[in-house]
């Protein structure tokens, strides 16, 4: 099944990242938004992109760390260390399925692509 999903884990509470907004875009031949919404009490975004056929090219997600920690009541700088994260990444074959796992605590992250 192609499409991009994304899921996030706020390992300061070790918890889903439920509530946290990100966007997704595509970045040429214009930078353009296809997807945003909020992640689930799962962690996961539940939008029809994880199930659609993308053109190969660069694509961007920004996950909206500040806002979600804050509204978390997790403790942070003022203004916070990460606050909009950005990950660029490139499907090279639009017939697979790219899964976007990132682990975030209000000072680091990781992401990848997942199976």
């Amino acid at each position: 099944m192609p499409g991009i999903s994304v899921h996030v884990v706020d390992t300061t509470r070790g918890m889903p990242a439920a509530g946290m907004r990100i966007e997704i875009f595509v970045l040429a031949p214009a930078r353009r938004r296809i997807a945003e919404g909020v992640l689930a009490p799962s962690g996961a975004l539940d939008h029809a992109i994880a199930r659609e056929r993308l053109a190969a090219g660069t694509y961007e997600v920004v996950f909206h760390a500040g806002d979600f920690f804050k509204s978390a009541g997790v403790a942070q700088a003022d203004p916070p260390f990460l606050d909009e994260v950005p990950f660029r990444f490139q499907i090279a074959d639009p017939g697979q399925h790219y899964h976007l796992p990132m682990k975030m605590t209000p000072w680091g992250f990781s992401v990848y692509r997942g199976s």
